[in-house]
């Protein structure tokens, strides 16, 4: 396997290999930017309203003062 067209041919076969991988972990890679592009495009849509957020950020501090007083050892 000295033949200078054998090393040839086998150095194609392997940059062709390495290019059609790189090429299709890119495709890959695009596809998975475009679905959290998607995902982010939707959760956007779906933000709650300003007033719903200070409710539920009422409810949150409500819910971390009660997770601190069990912590602490009074009972809420």
């Amino acid at each position: 396997m000295t033949d200078p067209l054998s090393i040839a041919l086998v150095g194609l076969s392997v940059l062709a290999v390495a290019a059609l991988a790189a090429f299709s972990g890119l495709r890959a890679f695009t596809g998975w930017l475009d679905l959290k592009r998607a995902e982010l495009d939707g959760r956007m849509d779906a933000e709650i309203a300003p007033a719903g957020g200070m409710i539920e950020i009422a409810d949150l501090r409500e819910r971390v003062r009660k997770l601190e007083a069990i912590a602490a050892g009074i009972d809420p």
